[in-house]
């Protein structure tokens, strides 16, 4: 009779086996999920740095009719060819262009300054916004002129120092209006006379309260929103440095 240690030994041979074959098995009998090839995404080009010059060229002019002739604006429907060769036809909007004034009073606190923004009833929007004080151009008119004239009209104020702070196209899908923003400090009371059709309710607020509105949701207006937070950025820019 053969002794228990053999009969381990004569045994281990068949485990090594089992586990040979376990290793050897086809890999058809391994479940497997199927996966959907994912699809590839366009990738966008990484810049290491900004543009410094960007294609240029206007669109050539075949035929402009006006379909729409307001007070404000006139509506084109324009046939062009394209700057890159294929043509197209576009119905835009024509403005003689806006003027938007950052008004404030750094005089008590430079880092944190008042800013001078209008309440007002907004149709387009249907309901009431709050915006910094701003207007059309009149055909011709100098933008610092118009924006001169425009902040008086609605606030009353004028300003002893002014300087450009951005140009802008607020909807250039369809709209040709742009708006140019100006910084306007040393700011001096007076009555404003708005037009007719304006009923304007205007206040300081700090600049660090407009960013909690403008966090908030509380400014939905694209100018106001654009000329803050510009302000904002290259103000702490400096500090910065």
């Amino acid at each position: 009779m053969p002794s228990k240690n053999k009969a381990a030994k004569a045994a281990a041979p068949q485990k090594s086996v089992k586990k040979a074959a376990a290793k050897t098995k086809p890999a058809a009998s391994r479940k497997e999920k199927s996966r959907p090839a994912k699809a590839s995404k366009p990738k966008a080009r990484k810049l290491a740095k900004a543009p410094q010059s960007e294609p240029s060229g206007t669109a050539r002019l075949l035929s402009s009719e006006v379909v729409f002739q307001g007070s404000l604006f006139r509506v084109l429907h324009d046939r062009i060819i394209e700057p890159s060769g294929k043509p197209n036809e576009r119905d835009v909007i024509r403005h003689n262009g806006s003027v938007v004034i950052l008004a404030m009073d750094s005089s008590k606190n430079k880092r944190n300054p008042w800013i001078v923004i209008e309440r007002q009833y907004r149709h387009a929007a249907n309901q009431y916004l709050w915006e910094l004080p701003a207007g059309k151009l009149d055909p011709g008119e100098d933008a610092l002129a118009g924006a001169r004239r425009e902040l008086a009209e609605e606030t009353g104020y004028s300003a002893k120092k002014w300087k450009p702070l951005v140009e802008y196209y607020a909807s250039p899908g369809f709209l040709g209006e742009s708006m140019i923003v100006f910084i306007a400090e040393g700011l001096v009371a007076g009555d404003a006379h708005p037009e007719d059709d304006e009923e304007i309710d205007f206040r300081l607020v700090k600049l660090s309260d407009l960013l909690r509105m403008i966090e908030k949701g509380a400014i939905k207006d694209g100018k106001t929103l654009t000329s803050v937070l510009l302000y904002a950025r290259l103000k702490a820019g400096k500090r910065g440095k």
